[in-house]
């Protein structure tokens, strides 16, 4: 597993802050709303190996109270092995 494979998805979910951390091969914006509303619970989480459901849009979810989704690639974290020294 690759850093680039985690994300931290932000967002709003009527004026609250939300944050999250998601696996996933590809990141870009239209799957942060579809990943941000599946947490805010107003779209279902898609199952692998079926088809796929509805995808929410960035509109359709803003009428549920989403709002200002944001994304970025998670940190690395470096362990140290000389610290035990």
């Amino acid at each position: 597993m690759s850093a680039a494979d985690l994300y931290v998805i932000d967002y709003l979910l009527h004026a609250k802050p939300r944050s999250f951390v998601i696996r996933t091969a590809n990141m870009n914006n239209a799957e942060a709303w579809q990943w941000a509303s599946c947490d805010a619970g107003i779209s279902p989480i898609p199952r692998p190996g079926r088809p796929p459901l509805k995808r929410y849009s960035k509109p359709m979810a803003e009428r549920f109270g989403v709002t200002e989704v944001q994304w970025r690639a998670s940190v690395p974290l470096i362990w140290e092995e000389d610290h035990a020294k």
